[in-house]
């Protein structure tokens, strides 16, 4: 049994014992470099993959070379496209793309749709997972459709910064602010600190990267 993928996905454990068995049986670890392009819009989906380590940012790209990121698929995470692509038979409609390093357990399509048929609790974990990601989805459609919150948000942190840098607010106080959901706020927040533009703290915000935020909001 991989003791790597029930450790990134404590829920399996408790799966049936013959869905255990038929994991046991089909799956396989893969490496997957930096850089790669795991699949590519038009793409038929041949495996169900439990991401172990890394980060598989999912966009989509238009006709003119514009992108837009849709989700991050991490540790413990599972991809909402391969689950649609799966249980519905389609090509992928969007790409994924390893923005490191990144190992994974591959599934087979086909033992995927057996587990699906035989376990109650393998289903329980696949919806669960894809009900989370189309709220995420919903939530980006959001911040599409009512204008660029990344640039509300980087007007509104340097507004309420003081001299120090600092602006004394919680997640959902800055979201009544903007008319929009703590969630909304909370993503774009954790894509600044990942920009190193801000530090997240219980309660509070350091400002890291002034000019940064500063250009963002213009």
């Amino acid at each position: 049994m991989r003791d790597e993928l029930f450790e990134a996905f404590p829920d399996l454990k408790s799966l049936e014992e013959s869905a255990l068995g038929l994991i046991r049986g089909s799956t396989r670890s893969i490496r997957i470099p930096g850089g790669t392009v795991i699949f590519r819009e038009g793409n038929p989906c041949g495996n169900y993959l439990f991401v172990i380590d890394g980060s598989v940012r999912v966009e989509m790209i238009s006709g003119r070379g514009r992108e837009i990121m849709l989700y991050r698929v991490e540790r413990g995470q599972t991809c909402v496209l391969t689950t649609t692509s799966l249980l519905a038979g389609t090509e992928y409609a969007a790409q994924g793309v390893a923005e490191s390093d990144a190992s994974a357990v591959a599934m087979p399509s086909a033992s995927f749709q057996e587990l699906m048929s035989l376990s109650a609790k393998f289903r329980r974990f696949v919806f669960s997972a894809f009900s989370i990601r189309i709220s995420d989805l919903l939530l980006l459609i959001e911040e599409v459709s009512f204008g660029r919150i990344d640039e509300r948000i980087a007007q509104l942190l340097l507004e309420r910064c003081g001299q120090d840098k600092v602006v004394r607010a919680t997640h959902q106080q800055l979201a009544s602010e903007l008319g929009t959901a703590r969630e909304v706020v909370s993503r774009q927040l954790k894509e600044f600190e990942r920009l190193q533009w801000v530090a997240l703290h219980r309660g509070f915000i350091v400002l890291q990267n002034v000019e940064g935020l500063s250009k963002l909001s213009r």
